[in-house]
């Protein structure tokens, strides 16, 4: 099983670049990050975490370019998001910054996406929020085909355009591992259907009891379970738990840190590897 970490960067937590050169001493092997463009002062959609919204959400950091600060100082470790609203992204610009972000990388970026939930922070971007899963599918289908295509077009509902040239293209050759983030069983189902990876959150989804029934989805989709990774953000923190979604057949588990300075996070860090090299 791998360890990742993850954390809403932000102007008075650790920087991107220290937590990365941090984490990857001490072999994590992820680094995941968020994604919010700003938080309405309306507040009329309910956070799923609880009635008070954190103020990291208010302050995180665009994500990829805090990955590309990650990016320059590293050399192992993955760098995530964690994840990416699409449903808010142009998927040009957007595929740009994925192909820019792997060759900064030389191919480590995970593409770790979502729906959102928060529907007034969507009609800024002009996204309706009853549209939103059609919506992601279709700009993840596009920016598959930009990655991957050297004259990309694409025609759908809500996604059009005629063929084109842009460059890089990921150093991985294809459009960087989709993760699809999402409870049992709607998140589940998208990521059978055309994720590369389902990532739900500790304390939503019950993994051990839906993995089996994720598998079952895969076969009616025609997929092999080894061809899909399964991570949970928000790992449990003690060796028992982690050891029973190792044996469950969980490929990745994601520590969560608080958006904290250095003096808080290195500790954890420390703690959390600890962790890791006791369950294996």
């Amino acid at each position: 099983m791998h360890y990742g970490i993850t954390i809403f960067p932000t102007d008075y937590s650790i920087s991107p670049a220290a937590l990365a050169m941090a984490a990857e001493a001490r072999d994590f092997e992820s680094l995941w990050v968020p994604e919010h463009s700003h938080i309405p002062l309306s507040r009329l959609s309910a956070w799923p975490g609880g009635p008070e919204l954190p103020k990291m959400y208010y302050d995180v950091m665009d994500p990829f370019v805090a990955l590309a600060s990650a990016a320059s100082v590293t050399s192992k470790i993955k760098l995530a998001t964690g994840i990416c609203l699409v449903v808010q992204r142009d998927p040009i610009q957007t595929a740009k910054e994925i192909c820019s972000l792997d060759q900064i990388s030389n191919g480590r970026f995970l593409f770790g996406i979502g729906a959102g939930w928060n529907a007034e922070e969507m009609a800024d971007h002009g996204t309706d929020f009853k549209q939103r899963m059609g919506i992601m599918r279709e700009r993840v289908e596009a920016i598959r085909v930009i990655c991957s295509e050297p004259k990309p077009a694409y025609a759908g509902k809500h996604v059009n355009f005629d063929s084109f040239m842009t460059w890089p293209k990921p150093k991985q050759n294809v459009c960087p591992p989709v993760h699809i983030g999402g409870i049992f069983p709607f998140g589940a189902k998208r990521a059978a259907a055309y994720g590369d990876g389902w990532l739900p959150i500790q304390g939503r989804t019950d993994l051990i009891e839906a993995l089996p029934k994720f598998e079952q989805m895969l076969k009616e989709q025609g997929r092999d379970r080894s061809s899909v990774e399964v991570s949970l953000i928000g790992a449990p923190t003690t060796a028992d738990k982690l050891k029973a979604l190792a044996d469950a057949g969980v490929d990745r588990v994601i520590f969560g840190l608080p958006p904290a300075a250095e003096d808080k996070i290195l500790p954890l860090l420390d703690t959390y590897a600890a962790l890791m090299d006791a369950v294996g």
